[in-house]
């Protein structure tokens, strides 16, 4: 178990890097040279939402400086608009803008192209055997962090 643990953790590092290099050849391909991979999933994960920028960190997506840089570098290429809200004037709302409705729309195509050429592939993947393992993976560690057990 131990061992099947730790080939785990690896790949689970391994996947993520590779999912981020298969993002970057995808902006190549749109010609889109302006923002990173992990800007481009930034604009994904916030989607077609408004939403606080603390409400972004808290889904645990993204730390701090780190979010914030991005979140800046993609206001500064206009792929998103920051506002600060109308009920609360110390939370400041981000939505994407047109430029970024626009490339989510193209990544969610190219998800959707990645889906089935994996859907199609020989022995197809249980999908959703998968997603029940890396939840049920993700509770366990946010047990972890949060309550210590």
């Amino acid at each position: 178990m131990v061992e099947d643990y730790r080939e785990m953790t690896r790949l689970i590092e391994r996947l993520h890097r590779r999912f981020l290099d298969v993002v970057r050849v995808e902006l190549d391909q749109l010609g889109v040279k302006d923002i990173n991979a992990v800007q481009a999933l930034l604009l994904v994960n916030i989607g077609e939402e408004e939403v606080n920028v603390r409400e972004l960190m808290a889904r645990g997506y993204y730390q701090g400086s780190n979010a914030s840089y991005n979140l800046k570098k993609l206001e500064q290429k206009h792929y998103l608009i920051q506002e600060k809200s109308e009920r609360d004037r110390r939370a400041t709302m981000i939505r994407l803008s047109e430029k970024g409705l626009d490339l989510i729309e193209k990544l969610n195509a190219s998800e959707e192209a990645q889906a089935e050429k994996l859907a199609n592939s020989d022995p197809s993947p249980d999908m959703k055997l998968i997603r029940s393992a890396l939840r049920q993976i993700e509770r366990v560690w946010a047990d972890q962090i949060h309550f210590g057990i």
